[in-house]
């Protein structure tokens, strides 16, 4: 039994050793093969990117039968998604309806009912109502042709402005186009159609404001009587210290509401884009 014992710290030491032998045989070999010398590779000549033959980066704009690629026009919509509040502001029937039904709020003595959502919600689907058949217009003359390959990109712009353009003269007046033509400091146009866009839209949109003012003024008028009745009326009974728009308020909603007020302020706001 105390010769079995003594054997085994020997066979130990000895498969301790074996093991550290072949591992320093294994690392002698791969150090001696990493430190094999390898011939350098001469750099191969840049290849002509006009080659026809050549595997360099391409990027078509147009895709088969020429039209364009849906990457760009991908690219494209997300532009115009990007601007799309801007030219809703600036360019279309939006900024008009949406003044004029915060003046009726304001007139109503209502500073927050209805909401400011609901306010531009309801400007945001009239305008589309009443832009609807100018952006009829621009997708035929412009997007369809484009998309279909039978115009250039500058040739849709072009095209798809035009609808826009006859819009925004048919409701702006002389005398803006006037004031934006010399505040820019530029020579009379020729005629309406060769006024810049640059001009014609800031032009529109100061027509828009006035005409919006000119319909809040006539909102305002007949809530501004009952108003003066109602602070009649209680100055006359000695009760001063009451609001009177405590009193009116009522008599207003009841007005507005006998009349049907937002239906005949709708009403002006779309026949005052008919054009005859």
């Amino acid at each position: 039994m105390a010769t079995r014992t003594g054997r085994l710290p020997r066979l130990v030491a000895m498969a301790v050793l074996a093991l550290l032998i072949v591992a320093a045989i294994v690392m002698l070999s791969a150090s001696a093969g990493h430190a094999a010398p390898i011939d350098p590779v001469q750099p191969s000549d840049p290849s002509d990117p006009d080659s026809t033959g050549g595997d360099g980066l391409r990027v078509e704009i147009n895709g088969p039968n020429g039209t364009p690629s849906s990457a760009i026009v991908t690219l494209i919509g997300i532009t115009l998604l990007s601007v799309a509040p801007a030219l809703l502001l600036m360019m279309t029937s939006f900024t008009k309806i949406f003044v004029v039904l915060a003046m009726t709020r304001n007139a109503l003595a209502l500073p927050s009912i209805p909401p400011n959502q609901v306010l531009a919600g309801l400007a945001l689907f009239l305008s589309l109502f009443i832009m609807s058949p100018i952006l009829a217009d621009v997708n035929e003359l412009g997007v369809q042709p484009y998309l279909d390959g039978n115009m250039t990109f500058s040739g849709a712009v072009d095209a798809a402005s035009g609808p826009l353009r006859a819009f925004m003269l048919a409701h702006t007046r002389e005398e803006d186009l006037a004031l934006m033509t010399r505040a820019a400091d530029a020579p009379n146009p020729a005629s309406p159609e060769a006024v810049p866009i640059l001009t014609l839209i800031p032009a529109f949109m100061i027509s828009e404001l006035r005409a919006a003012f000119i319909i809040g003024f006539v909102i305002f008028i007949p809530f501004l009587v009952i108003d003066l009745v109602v602070s009649a009326a209680l100055m006359s009974m000695g009760m001063m210290m009451l609001p009177p728009v405590m009193i009116s308020l009522p008599f207003k909603i009841l007005l507005f509401v006998l009349v049907d007020g937002w239906g005949l302020i709708i009403t002006s706001l779309v026949q005052s884009y008919q054009v005859s």
